[in-house]
């Protein structure tokens, strides 16, 4: 593991108060990509910036800034959905979406969240089910924005959008949820942990675990106190057969999570390689 990357994603990562949230997810994609001028993309998206800026007065309100950023962003530069491979992992790398113009809902946000900041316009994330968003906050109130297209949503289309994720994890009826829990704003800390895990789940459907060890070490400098993300590196670790660390991590796990449900399952694999140590 290259762990001068590692050391620099840590120090981006470090404090809440300071988290660059842009710049943290450009980093990411040095796990894949060794060689990435970081600086480099963050000057594109600064060179937009300053386009964008020079169409802005003082007299300009914030509801004319958001439109100017949504016909900026959408119409004439082009970005939106890459709806012939919407799972590729490269939508997910803020360098190839500055370059191709396409993305997925989150890496689309980052972007237009960063944009929308240097034109003072206070755009946040928001982790709603399924499909990324952004919360804009506007004198006349709060709309919720879709990052593919800027299309804004109602409550009721966003309640018709969401009822399906609450069918499915059963909160219904008596149990419940109000549309209003989902539509907070996120953390740049949550923004980028969602961020990583929809990479986490394209790249082990398709078993990349060495591509998905880069985002796991990530996950777990990230989430500090997320014991089952050591879990995971343990688990991609012993894919790798790095017997070693993958026991440390299992047994990390184990002994801070003694009682978890999956507990007896991680023993046996610890067991297993222990077995494999002895016979090396």
């Amino acid at each position: 593991m290259p762990t001068r990357q590692l050391d620099y994603f840590t120090s981006l990562v470090a404090e809440d108060d300071h988290f660059p949230l842009t710049e943290a997810a450009i980093a990411v994609a040095q796990h894949a990509f060794p060689d990435l001028d970081v600086q480099h993309t963050l000057d594109e998206i600064d060179a937009l910036g300053n386009k964008l800026k020079k169409r802005i007065t003082a007299d300009t309100s914030q509801v004319q800034r958001l439109q100017l950023l949504k016909h900026f962003f959408y119409t004439e530069l082009g970005f939106g959905p890459n709806a012939n491979d919407f799972y590729a992992p490269e939508n997910s790398y803020l360098h190839h979406v500055m370059e191709s113009r396409r993305g997925i809902p989150i890496s689309l946000a980052i972007l237009m969240i960063e944009l929308g900041q240097q034109i003072g316009l206070k755009i946040r994330g928001v982790s709603f089910p399924n499909h990324f968003m952004m919360r804009v906050s506007l004198p006349q109130g709060e709309i919720i924005m879709d990052p593919l297209n800027g299309a804004t949503y109602s409550k009721d289309e966003l309640q018709t959008m969401l009822d399906p994720y609450l069918d499915a994890k059963g909160y219904r009826g008596e149990t419940a949820l109000p549309l209003s829990i989902f539509l907070r704003a996120s953390s740049s800390r949550e923004i980028l942990s969602r961020f990583l895990r929809n990479l986490k789940l394209i790249y082990s459907e398709h078993e990349r675990w060495e591509r998905l060890l880069g985002i796991q070490e990530r996950l777990v400098i990230l989430l500090p106190d997320a014991i089952e993300e050591v879990r995971d590196r343990g688990l991609i670790f012993a894919q790798l057969e790095y017997v070693r660390p993958a026991l440390q991590d299992m047994q990390q796990y184990i002994s801070e999570a003694p009682e978890a449900s999956d507990a007896e399952e991680i023993r046996s694999h610890i067991a297993t390689l222990e077995s494999q140590a002895r016979s090396h």
